[in-house]
């Protein structure tokens, strides 16, 4: 693997986070919350 690709992917996890995390923010609902977190732990973030 190319250290370009690796930190391609390492920006791409740090955008998905920060999009998460702005998600769960928002959201004042426990189910969507849950649903968030249950994508981002299997998605591996």
């Amino acid at each position: 693997m190319s250290i370009s690709t690796t930190w391609r992917q390492r920006r791409q996890v740090a955008r998905t986070r920060r999009a998460l995390d702005r998600a769960l923010a928002r959201t004042s609902s426990p189910a969507m919350r849950d649903e968030l977190l249950t994508m981002a732990n299997n998605s591996g973030f």
